[in-house]
């Protein structure tokens, strides 16, 4: 089959997560397969325009907005119109796909975005955000098949009218051999885009309250993004420079050697579809503490088998402070998340994948 993703952003984008590190596995796992897979996105200056990758061809087209509508124009395009099946990328703002094709089509959604619309767009924006998302996109992609890497938020498309939603998983991304082993002091690690919605704000809070009675606690921020300054500036305002560390974007060497020097990930986004860094770190066998309301978490973390999840801000101080003073439970933790986290594949994702976009395949 010819297969186009229409993404917002891909891996080498300044602000490119999880949901490109899925679109990207599976691609590549697809093109494995036989298929030819494309990846529209936006244009950053990091990268060239058209660029090949692991099998896939990725063509990057316009900027943060327009790229919907360069999205839309391909696939208007001689190339465009011979494309068999087209994967509808919808990270809150849809491409609209339906608009100009009918057949051959499927949604692909991490998860919904209510709450993150509210925290980055108070006010108008956000309502306007959240009704395009909530009714908009229902009734658009109505007949759509849909994609989805949780229960949770299969369960949110369901409650929002969408009918016809398969959950494909994410796999455990493969890393690389860690050069440090674990730390000999407490350390903690957020592996995440530095946005508002993640709430990385309390995971530093968090560090300012244990470090008193948890004797050369550290943690490593690794990740990006546009909300950086804001996070350095409550840093400094708590005093914190030596306590946590802020590493920005790394190669996957250095990703591996954090994770590894870890006793513990801290996720405390406010939504997550399934939580990719949650294998990262298992996969190194580092247990996570994060909420059980976050959607994916709920799936990605087993509670008290291969992590925790708590419900509130100060259950979350709670169990942090609670397994830095048990290693044998961490130690548990941890050997059972890296067991659990070698059984999810890309393989098997893809695979996944290929079924559905077979069925949506009309020749």
């Amino acid at each position: 089959m010819k297969i186009l993703f229409l993404s917002w952003r891909d891996t080498t984008h300044p602000d490119g997560g999880g949901s490109e590190v899925y679109v990207e596995r599976v691609a590549a796992g697809l093109a494995a397969r036989g298929h030819h897979v494309t990846v529209l996105c936006a244009a950053h200056a990091e990268a060239a325009d058209v660029s090949v990758r692991d099998g896939f061809r990725i063509v990057r087209r316009g900027g943060r907005l327009t790229v919907y509508l360069h999205g839309l124009a391909y696939l208007l395009t001689r190339t465009g119109r011979r494309t068999d099946v087209v994967v509808d990328v919808v990270n809150g703002l849809p491409f609209a796909a339906p608009l100009v094709r009918r057949r051959g089509l499927v949604a692909l959604v991490h998860h919904v975005h209510r709450e993150q619309w509210r925290i980055i767009y108070p006010g108008l924006g956000g309502r306007i955000g959240w009704f395009v998302e909530s009714r908009v996109v229902p009734w658009l992609y109505r007949d759509v098949p849909f994609v989805t890497v949780s229960e949770a938020s299969r369960r949110d498309l369901l409650a929002l009218g969408l009918a016809h939603v398969t959950v494909v998983r994410n796999g455990t991304p493969a890393l690389a051999a860690p050069r440090l082993a674990r730390s000999a002091t407490p350390r903690l690690c957020v592996l995440s885009r530095l946005v508002p919605h993640k709430r990385i704000e309390q995971a530093v809070a968090l560090v300012d309250e244990l470090r008193g009675r948890r004797p050369g606690l550290v943690l490593d921020l690794v990740g990006d993004g546009w909300w950086a300054p804001e996070l350095d500036a409550e840093i400094a305002r708590r005093g914190l420079g030596d306590s946590v560390v802020r590493h920005g974007r790394v190669d996957e060497q250095t990703k591996a050697d954090l994770l590894a020097q870890a006793w513990l990930m801290v996720l405390p986004s406010i939504r997550e579809g399934w939580g990719i860094a949650v294998l990262e770190a298992a996969a190194l066998g580092v247990p996570t503490v994060a909420y059980a309301g976050a959607g994916g978490t709920s799936e990605s973390v087993l509670h008290d088998r291969t992590g925790v999840l708590v419900d509130h801000e100060d259950e979350l101080v709670a169990a942090v402070d609670g397994l830095l003073g048990d290693p044998a439970r961490l130690a548990r933790l941890g050997a059972a998340a890296r067991e659990r986290a070698a059984t999810f594949t890309w393989d098997e994702a893809s695979a996944r994948l290929e079924t559905v976009l077979r069925k949506a395949y009309s020749p």
